[in-house]
């Protein structure tokens, strides 16, 4: 049995929903994950007269299709979908089946436009909570369009494979045989990179807003949310919506919530936005600010949209630490998402830069999977909480070096080791290992604004207690503020807040 009695009894009232049959097609072997597969397989049919299973030889061994009768629709999983990959397993399922899919018909008119062959295998781990949201968007690219085919590997599953091509990231995605993309996409964010992003011309008609919020994370889908509940024109610009929450794994300091995942979180901060009369406009990013009668937002793609009042609630990434080899070896053993790419390191030796909460924290979940852990703190002593740093200290493969500023990452193909230097001594050190975590700490994304807007040195938007700005009609908040708690709870009130104070300028102006 690979599925427990709780998933199973979940599983069978999803398998009720399914409009047609589907052919599952079996490429198994002798070996333990083809046996777990073929109980997989076997168990699914059981649990739906729909499911026809039949034994075949496909390009990976263990693998299996999923396919209409009599027609192959490129959706392929190369080893076992199960952990966070279940759902899109399920998904696959309803909709090669006919089951409609909850996704923009302009989305669904984009992907059946293609006329190219298009075939993509992207590399997965099933421990990955960005990994499911690529799957599934190219899962359904190639249910839509005959042109199109999708396989899933398991990066556990296909070891050799995943080490050939020195896969030390995952999603990463190759199409047509060459390196495409990385890292957690949308569908939509899939057709921008296959060049079907949205055009200047879809923006050339839109009136200027009441309020327009740049930024679709927390802050901003709550200031939009606020907004739109006082019955004003709001509008939101967002590069990604979710932001940063789409690469946090558990989240268990968001009040009332015991414990979510960010990926779950941003969907339902989404539909939220998505119940009220807000114009979203995703996948695009914001280029520059201007005051004239109205606030001007230019985006890259040309358009310019106009406001009478806005709110910046662009948020923060990962900051780097701005050594030679840190670039080079982006996704090439230099990573910043443990829960991701800490699977790829199995049993090997590892750094985490940081010694904050999140360095901590990373440093704990990859002692449970690689070789040995070296934690480098730049400071004389860990910053991180220390219920945490008792539960580092616990651990039998780790060892701390305070005082230590990283030099260089170093390699040829792939990251081989890092160099530091003791603060104390002023001695060098290398170690040699096989990836570098960075996890340093957020910078905000405000370097577009240049002086049109006042920043602190740390380029953080300063604000006032009701979130304004030094600007007129210009309002901030979140990560991208001058807020000196970077928080999900934080920016969720800081864009009410936010919200709230534009609504009032509104009305005195």
């Amino acid at each position: 049995m690979i599925l427990d009695a709780d998933i199973k009894q979940q599983l069978a009232q999803y398998l009720k929903m399914m409009e047609g049959d589907v052919l599952l097609k079996v490429s198994a072997g002798e070996d333990k994950v083809s046996r777990d597969m073929l109980s997989l397989v076997d168990e699914l049919a059981t649990m739906s007269s729909r499911i026809k299973v039949e034994h075949a030889e496909l390009e990976r061994t263990p693998s299996f299709s999923v396919n209409r009768i009599g027609e192959d629709t490129g959706v392929v999983f190369a080893g076992i979908p199960l952990g966070h990959e279940f759902t899109s397993l399920v998904l696959a399922l309803l909709q090669v089946s006919g089951r409609p899919p909850k996704v923009d018909k302009n989305v669904i008119e984009q992907v059946k436009k293609i006329e190219d062959e298009l075939h993509f295998e992207s590399y997965i781990s099933l421990s990955c909570q960005n990994c499911p949201e690529v799957v599934q968007a190219l899962n359904l690219m190639s249910v839509l369009n005959p042109n199109i085919t999708h396989t899933m590997i398991d990066g556990a599953a296909f070891k050799e494979e995943v080490e050939s091509k020195n896969i030390l990231a995952v999603p990463t995605v190759y199409l047509n045989g060459e390196p495409f993309t990385n890292g957690r996409k949308t569908i939509e964010e899939i057709l921008a990179e296959l060049g079907s992003g949205p055009d200047a011309s879809e923006f050339a008609d839109k009136d200027p807003f009441d309020v327009l919020v740049v930024g679709g994370g927390p802050a901003g889908a709550s200031a939009a949310i606020y907004a739109a509940r006082k019955g004003i024109r709001t509008g939101i610009v967002a590069e990604r919506f979710g932001g940063q929450i789409l690469d946090t794994a558990a989240i268990e300091n968001f009040i009332s919530v015991t414990r979510t995942e960010g990926p779950k979180l941003a969907a339902s901060l989404e539909e939220h936005v998505k119940d009220y009369n807000i114009d979203v406009m995703n996948l695009v990013r914001a280029k520059r600010l201007e005051k004239k009668d109205l606030i001007e937002i230019e985006l890259e793609n040309g358009a310019v949209l106009k406001s009478k009042s806005v709110i910046l609630s662009t948020g923060a990434r990962w900051r780097n630490i701005g050594v030679p080899g840190e670039a080079e070896f982006r996704n090439k053993g230099v990573a910043y998402c443990p829960h991701c790419d800490g699977p790829l390191f199995e049993g090997k030796d590892v750094a985490v830069v940081g010694g904050g909460n999140s360095g901590i924290e990373a440093a704990i979940d990859l002692a449970g999977i690689v070789n040995h852990v070296t934690v480098l703190e730049f400071a004389p002593e860990l910053k991180a909480d220390s219920v945490l740093q008792d539960r580092l200290y616990s651990l039998p493969n780790v060892t701390v070096v305070t005082n230590a500023q990283t030099k260089e990452i170093t390699g040829t193909d792939s990251v081989n080791g890092i160099t530091y230097i003791d603060r104390d001594t002023e001695d060098e050190h290398h170690i040699e290992l096989a990836g570098v975590f960075v996890q340093i700490g957020l910078v905000p994304n405000t370097d577009w604004l240049g002086d049109s807007v006042e920043r602190n040195k740390f380029g953080e938007i300063v604000v006032d207690k009701r979130g304004a700005t030094n600007v007129p009609g210009v309002f901030a908040a979140g990560d991208c503020s001058d807020s000196p708690y970077k928080q999900i709870i934080i920016s969720m009130g800081s864009g009410a807040t936010a919200s709230l104070s534009a609504f009032d300028y509104l009305v005195r102006n």
